[in-house]
């Protein structure tokens, strides 16, 4: 498959594919304010984030040639790095290219019920277009190899985050307050990180993230390296939602429009969380003693306190949203765990679980986005009785929510196995006792909702059968066979994750 789309590419989509991939929607999101149709915003923002899918696969076939050596570099404005910019792919970060643009388009296909319901009709337009400002955002965040770009492109994202979450107003008041809350933390978190970029620029002299990593192992034992360190793990762990940091994620996700929800919890945090192990692994090094210290003495006992506080957060909630916010965070620590192992086994099966996630949270919102369309309700009581009302949603949500659980078979079961496997050849047996702890709290709090679902007779006995529109049952159900197919067949997911490690480490771990 990538030989044939390497041949089919023409030779202008091989040679410019990293801009284009962040162009295209950047370019089309001013142009969408003076589209007048909603209908017509919708088909743009799906082509949009199409281009950038073909663009962000072209990316990943060529990392895959043996001819690229496994990197792409793109001098922007024929201005060499170190001074000019750099978009600079390799497997690590086109694989999140590919995650982010995937989820784009399947999040833009069901979108459009879902705004009709819940935005302003005079509003349609301009929500999509901070939707492809947030969506290219988040693909330069990915795709830069420019310490300050990867700063700006954090606030493009963030900036247009904010106005979507916002924009929920119309259908819940409190999306408004959620809205300022993640902008006074977002703020907080991108002004940690650019302090951090200060830092490491006083010590270097370049923003080039390769640059960078080049000049630090003779740094070392600098306090202005140390302290930049310091700023940019708070500022991007912010960003990623790592407890606890996670403050604005419950409320956004529970008040902002159910389609904003969705990309977001598929998306948002994993780029954040891309670009947190971007710095760990390739511009500072494991091998630090500042940094093999944070692991252990930080982000490990960060990621496990995710795990089971906002596990049990989780189970106490009535609102489903607002479960499944909490469920994310839990979800960021399992990822931090594997990061803090500090090996590629242990990062490889983080960022494996990363790819899981996303699509595991993705179809849970989404049937969650289904219900709140056809049914107009969040909470578990609302849920009761569906599973006979709409089988194809519910369906689809009980194959995410087992997914979450990590029962055999599926996606999110083979990433957890991952897990634990680097945790016992480090040593750390106990953590995965955690693991399957947090997991049996999954059980609880997903089986609360499956009970309402299945069990439990519908609030309003006349309540007829009603499904999801089909432009929201197919991207959902794309998803739910996705967390079957990869739970059965793991080579396509955890390959990508090894080569992504391999990638960060910069050594050839898995070959």
């Amino acid at each position: 498959m990538i030989d044939l789309l390497l041949r089919s590419a023409p030779d202008w989509a091989l040679a410019h594919a990293a801009p284009l991939l962040v162009m295209v929607p950047l370019v089309l999101a001013p142009v969408l304010t003076l589209v007048p149709s909603g209908r017509v915003a919708w088909f743009i923002s799906i082509a949009g984030t199409a281009a950038s899918l073909v663009f962000s696969l072209i990316l990943l076939a060529i990392v895959q040639t043996p001819e690229t050596s496994g990197v792409v570099s793109y001098a922007l404005g024929n201005w060499l790095p170190p001074l000019g910019i750099e978009f600079r792919v390799d497997a690590l970060n086109a694989m999140i290219l590919v995650l982010v643009s995937a989820m784009g388009v399947l999040a833009s296909i069901m979108s459009y019920p879902t705004v009709v319901a819940e935005i302003p009709k005079e509003k349609t337009s301009l929500f999509y277009s901070a939707f492809l400002a947030c969506f290219a955002g988040l693909c330069g965040v990915a795709i830069t190899g420019d310490a300050f770009n990867l700063f700006v492109f954090l606030e493009i994202s963030s900036l247009s985050t904010y106005v979507l979450v916002a924009l929920g107003a119309s259908r819940d008041r409190r999306a408004l307050h959620a809205a300022f809350n993640y902008l006074i933390m977002g703020t907080i978190g991108a002004t940690f990180f650019i302090i951090g970029v200060g830092f490491l620029y006083a010590a270097t002299g370049t923003l080039n993230m390769v640059d960078i990593a080049s000049k630090l192992p003779a740094l070392e034992g600098s306090r202005t390296v140390q302290a930049g360190f310091a700023f940019i793990v708070v500022g991007l762990g912010l960003k990623a939602a790592m407890w606890p940091l996670h403050q604005w994620l419950p409320n956004a996700y529970s008040y902002g429009p159910s389609f904003v929800t969705m990309f977001l919890s598929a998306t948002a945090t994993k780029v954040a969380l891309y670009a947190l192990i971007r710095f760990l692994f390739s511009v500072f090094n494991p091998q630090f003693v500042f940094e093999s210290a944070a692991f252990v003495a930080l982000l490990m006992p960060l990621g496990i306190a995710a795990m089971i506080a906002c596990s049990f957060q989780a189970v106490f909630q009535t609102d489903v949203r607002r479960m499944l916010a909490y469920s994310s965070v839990a979800q960021v620590g399992y990822m931090i765990l594997g990061v803090s192992v500090g090996t590629a086994a242990g990062l490889s099966a983080g960022l494996f679980h990363l790819l899981n996630h996303a699509m595991i949270k993705g179809a849970l919102f989404m049937a969650v986005a289904g219900v709140v369309l056809t049914y107009k309700g969040t909470n578990i009581r609302d849920f009761a009785g569906l599973g006979r009302s709409a089988p194809w949603t519910m369906t689809a949500f009980t194959i995410a929510g087992l997914s979450l659980i990590g029962v055999p078979l599926t996606a999110g079961f083979q990433s957890k196995m991952q897990l634990g496997y680097a945790l016992f050849d480090n040593g750390w047996w106990w953590a995965v006792i955690l693991v399957v702890f947090s997991s049996f709290l999954a059980v609880i709090y997903i089986g609360r909702v499956l009970e309402a679902v299945f069990f439990q007779p519908p609030v309003n006995p006349r309540k007829t059968r009603k499904e999801a529109p089909i432009v929201l049952l197919v991207p959902l159900w794309i998803l739910a066979l996705a967390n079957i197919f990869f739970g059965i067949a793991t080579e396509i997911p955890l390959g990508m994750a090894r080569d992504a490690a391999v990638a960060a480490f910069g050594l050839e771990v898995f070959r």
